[in-house]
């Protein structure tokens, strides 16, 4: 008897057990799917940071290792988007899924300038911390005003020195509860005049003779540099270049100190990283303006939920999809907050997926001081740009005019900025249409040719259904369409 009463106490013993293991693997399953449904997000965000500047999209001069490794082990975007070539429009889009026309985020919020995002905007670190986040940001900011853009912990260091960043993001990366770490470097953005008595000094970018704490200098030899197609190809180019080069340098040596650190917290397995940049280079032709090289821009994701490593991404993806696929990634459900994007997780590790083929952009203000409304479509090779302020000159942000690389043209009085004639980037038609796989660099004007009239107009009717979408009431400049404006009564 005493014999079965073993047995049967073994038994149950042995059934406990295997009760104890299936919960317990049920749990561990159930904390697993939770982990990867709320996992960390990093959207490291660089401040005019063009395509022309990196290894891993083919320049072989600059020196950028670490994000390098980030596009080998991630998804390398070659048709990524900024909506408007200016910081603080570009960044309420990074921060909100909606265009700034439709915000009131029109241009630049700091000083005089003081254009402010709608109180009843729902962003992005907001609908995070709802849903459980942490939400942390460090550097720039340039979004107003701080109730719409909330973040829980703004972290303080030297935005000029992406090393010294890092280090003060320690206590995030080590959080109990997921977070979403907004990084902003201040790089590698125009420092004020490097040397006011002299027209033709370089700027510095921020760099400085005596180097930042935790970086090694990285300096680059004029002569080296490669001059985009541009820019003029000149002394004073070069070697505003070769500074804006080694700026990038110190931008990647900060990321790679962060991955470094993100790695020994063990939570580099659940964690997402981004990395973009704002809008383009700070060279005019670039930075304010709606061509290719402002608004064309690197974006690297490494998502460890991705299968693939070191892919390769052609569709066309745009910084108002930012907010919507992060918040995708976060598994957040914001149905209710109708954004302008749409997410793009669910195509990442594709490399040509259908069905994304078309952007548009949304220029108004730089500085309060360059009212120059644009809006663009691009759908598969062909761009639209439409100037809606055609009759004014093309208006100049501050830095950009007392930058030598404009001055030397502008002094001496030269014919073409690049492959553009100077009179054509000052003066802008109203309509500009691209083939942009037959002419990448945007000079052969095709709107006025009757071999593509056809396509012009397909091209302003798609333009047109953008702005209704999106409620832009610039939609007004055609045919006086009132239907968006306001009756002067708050209601």
């Amino acid at each position: 008897m005493k014999y079965y009463v073993k047995i049967s106490c073994l038994i149950v013993l042995l059934m406990v057990v295997f009760l104890l293991l299936i919960t317990g693997c049920k749990t561990n399953k159930e904390a697993n799917e939770k982990g990867k449904s709320k996992p960390n997000i990093i959207l490291f965000v660089a401040d005019d940071h063009g395509m022309d500047a990196l290894g891993c999209y083919g320049n072989p001069v600059i020196q950028t290792p670490n994000l390098d490794k980030l596009a080998a082990e991630g998804t390398r975007f070659t048709n990524a988007y900024c909506t408007s070539a200016s910081c603080a429009a570009s960044r309420s889009v990074i921060l909100s899924g909606k265009y700034g026309h439709a915000t009131g985020s029109y241009g630049h919020v700091h000083d005089y300038h003081h254009f402010s995002t709608y109180d009843d905007v729902k962003s992005l670190p907001v609908l995070l911390e709802e849903n459980g986040y942490l939400t942390a940001r460090i550097g720039k900011y340039h979004v107003a005003p701080e109730k719409v853009y909330h973040f829980q912990e703004e972290l303080k260091a030297n935005p000029r020195n992406t090393y010294e960043m890092a280090e003060k993001c320690a206590d995030v990366l080590k959080s109990d509860k997921p977070f979403f770490l907004y990084f902003c470097t201040d790089d590698p953005h125009r420092e004020k005049s490097t040397d006011p008595s002299r027209w033709d000094a370089p700027n510095s970018f921020g760099n400085k003779p005596e180097g930042f704490p935790g970086v090694t200098t990285r300096v680059y030899n004029p002569k080296d540099v490669l001059v985009p197609s541009f820019l003029p190809d000149t002394q004073q180019s070069r070697e505003e270049i070769a500074q804006y080069y080694q700026s990038i340098s110190r931008i990647d040596q900060g990321f790679g100190k962060l991955m470094d650190m993100l790695k020994a917290t063990g939570k580099d397995k659940n964690t997402i990283v981004f990395y973009i940049s704002d809008n383009g280079m700070a060279f005019p032709g670039a930075k304010t303006t709606v061509y290719e090289p402002g608004i064309k821009l690197p974006c690297i994701i490494k998502d460890p939920f991705k299968s693939k490593k070191g892919n390769v991404n052609n569709a066309m993806i745009s910084w108002v999809d930012l907010t919507p696929t992060i918040l995708d990634m976060a598994g957040v459900n914001a149905r209710e907050t109708k954004f302008h994007g749409r997410s793009f997780n669910a195509i990442i590790d594709q490399q040509n997926p259908k069905g994304w083929d078309e952007i548009n952009a949304s220029h108004t203000f730089h500085e309060i001081t360059m009212y120059y409304p644009m809006r663009v479509v691009r759908k598969g090779d062909y761009k639209l740009i439409w100037n809606i302020a055609y009759p004014l000159e093309y208006p100049f942000a501050s830095d950009l005019w007392a930058s030598s690389t404009w001055q030397q043209v502008y002094r001496d009085k030269v014919d073409h900025y690049g492959k553009r004639k100077v009179q054509d980037y000052l003066h802008h038609p109203e309509f500009e249409l691209f083939d942009l796989k037959n002419d990448p660099d945007e000079v052969n004007n095709l709107a006025t040719n009757k071999k593509y009239a056809s396509t012009l107009e397909a091209m302003k009717t798609s333009l047109k259904e953008f702005q209704k979408n999106t409620r832009d009431p610039w939609i007004i400049m055609w045919d006086h369409d009132s239907s968006f404006q306001g009756t002067g009564v708050n209601l």
